[in-house]
């Protein structure tokens, strides 16, 4: 089976998504699957390389960061073979599953799960409405919220509007914490802790989106579990993360392997562990997610369980949580990524199933 893995994107996590489609690459089982690699550049181009393509020689490839593809891809909605390379001679390709390894916005927001969908090819994750509210952590609270899953008070503004300092301070306290709405690896988020650095934080989270939340503290435990599934979702054991910085933020995640540290399996009771797999799954299924997802939550003193946020397209890197948690639950790298690939499959037949005519 062919499977196209599709990295980088049109995002500030572009780097991170490098980062994660080599480990995706590197982990797919080459018996069972032939890799096809198309990048997406900074500019939002669909890159690959022709000479890899025509002798299908990707698995040769040792790192995907060492991979330079230049031949452009156009896209043809509903063909049998929908990407056709931009040169000279006509190549048109496809493959039986698309596995987007894309973070942040234009990759994990709904955008390409759009454009796979209607190129009508099976793809790994939550398909268009799942990925968009997730991505938009807004709407996501609203909806957990209507669904009964305990969240955090929070402020929303939109472009160019700046709450008033004292107001904010009034009703959610400080510190508080300044996000864009739709960016995830905590790109463009500040903790504020005083009003001399409440502008500079709305300046940065609206340089990222043209919507932020502003969130309050909590306090309590960070407790991680990763769900696999489609109309039965699984969860994984709960992990904690425990940061050594401010709080967990993108350095601490990515470059300063010393900035945190993760407890996998969390110490929990067996009760709360149990709990908080409940609250991950009803969560990855109020927000209409399939395939796979993260579901970050905190434990308060009180062992009430806080849902924070959910993750569609979580990282794959050698240091990321889900594969971490998974591998923990019984399943391994190899594994992991296969059984993602079968899910995609599958839900692809399930819809393909639905009438389209009356």
């Amino acid at each position: 089976m062919n499977i196209i893995i599709l990295y980088g994107g049109k995002s500030a996590e572009h780097e991170i998504s490098i980062l994660s489609a080599n480990n995706v690459f590197n982990y797919l089982d080459k018996k069972r699957y032939s890799p096809i690699l198309i990048k997406i550049d900074k500019e939002g181009n669909w890159l690959t390389d022709k000479e890899f393509l025509i002798h299908n020689n990707f698995s040769e490839i040792k790192n995907i960061s060492d991979f330079k593809p230049l031949d452009k891809i156009m896209l043809s909605p509903r063909s049998k073979y929908p990407f056709v390379l931009n040169t000279d001679d006509i190549i048109s390709f496809g493959a039986d599953a698309v596995f987007p390894v894309l973070h942040g916005p234009n990759g994990e927001d709904g955008s390409v799960q759009g454009v796979l969908k209607t190129l009508n090819i099976p793809f790994v994750g939550p398909s268009v409405l799942g990925s968009a509210v997730g991505m938009d952590k807004e709407v996501m609270k609203r909806l957990l919220k209507e669904g009964g899953i305990k969240i955090g008070d929070y402020i929303t503004a939109r472009y160019n509007e700046i709450p008033d300092f004292e107001q904010v301070k009034s009703k959610l306290g400080l510190p508080v914490y300044i996000k864009p709405a739709n960016m995830g690896s905590s790109v463009g988020i500040s903790k504020v802790t005083e009003q001399n650095q409440y502008i500079d934080a709305i300046n940065l989270a609206y340089q990222f989106d043209t919507k932020i939340v502003i969130e309050a503290n909590i306090t309590g435990r960070e407790i991680e579990c990763a769900i696999i599934g489609n109309e039965k979702p699984a969860s994984s054991v709960p992990g904690e993360v425990i940061a050594y910085k401010d709080f967990y933020n993108y350095e601490a995640k990515y470059i300063d392997d010393k900035g945190y540290k993760l407890v996998i399996p969390a110490e929990l009771e067996n009760g709360i562990s149990d709990k908080i797999r409940d609250i991950a799954v009803r969560t990855f299924q109020i927000l209409e997610c399939e395939g796979l997802s993260r579901v970050d939550v905190f434990l308060d003193k009180n062992n009430e369980v806080i849902v924070n946020e959910i993750n569609t397209l979580p990282g794959f890197t050698k240091i990321s949580m889900y594969p971490m948690l998974w591998k923990e639950s019984g399943i391994k790298y190899e594994e992991l990524i296969s059984k993602l690939i079968e899910l995609a499959i599958d839900r692809h037949q399930r819809d393909s199933n639905l009438k389209m005519s009356i």
